[in-house]
């Protein structure tokens, strides 16, 4: 099991150096193809071609579906730029996740059962955690009867109503996920701290 944790490690340190390269890169390829887009460069120069060959089949998936949204295709480049900067953090962001299930999981193992009683409390509230975060934002970009919405309010409903009830709002702001979230934080120290 270490050796796998190790393996991982390694994959994610490669990982993130590979996408701070891919992302300097992309930043450079985003800012020729918005000089040229927005008419800053000589459109028949060295610079503006370069743009349009290598930049231009890069960021046209991403322009398309910003067209949709009424984006400009000035703009797009930054799009693009954004939607790396997005995709290469949740693919961090998900191995390094993996990556601490596999050593929490192998350190509360070590434990015995008091360890594994430990880890799945971590693991629970840790997963309403996350579910009161999908729902806020899935209430902000009007995704709350979305699949992931309404699982999200399914699985925090039965503590969020009850505290909704009690708490005062303020003004068109619903405090309710952000006093249950930390309530879930003091939780989790609570009842760790007693196993």
């Amino acid at each position: 099991m270490g050796e796998l944790i190790l393996a991982l490690e390694r994959l994610n340190l490669a990982l993130r150096n590979g996408f701070g390269v891919v992302l300097v890169v992309g930043a450079a390829l985003a800012t020729l193809a918005w000089l040229e887009r927005s008419r800053r460069i000589n459109a028949f120069g060295p610079m503006a071609r370069l743009a349009r060959k290598v930049a231009d089949p890069l960021i046209a998936p991403v322009e398309r579906r910003a067209a949709l949204f009424g984006a400009s295709h000035v703009n797009a480049p930054w799009w693009a730029l954004l939607a790396l900067l997005v995709a290469g953090a949740l693919t961090v962001g998900v191995l390094e996740f993996v990556r601490d299930i596999l050593i929490g999981g192998y350190y509360a193992t070590s434990r015995g059962p008091r360890g594994v009683l430990r880890l799945l409390v971590e693991w629970t509230i840790g997963l309403l955690q996350l579910a009161l975060i999908v729902r806020v934002i899935t209430s902000w970009v009007g995704g709350t009867y979305s699949r992931i919405g309404r699982l999200a309010t399914a699985m925090t409903e039965w503590f969020l109503g009850p505290l909704r009830s009690v708490l005062p709002r303020v003004g068109m702001v619903d405090i309710a996920p952000l006093v249950a979230y930390f309530g879930l934080m003091l939780l989790r120290g609570l009842i760790t701290s007693a196993l």
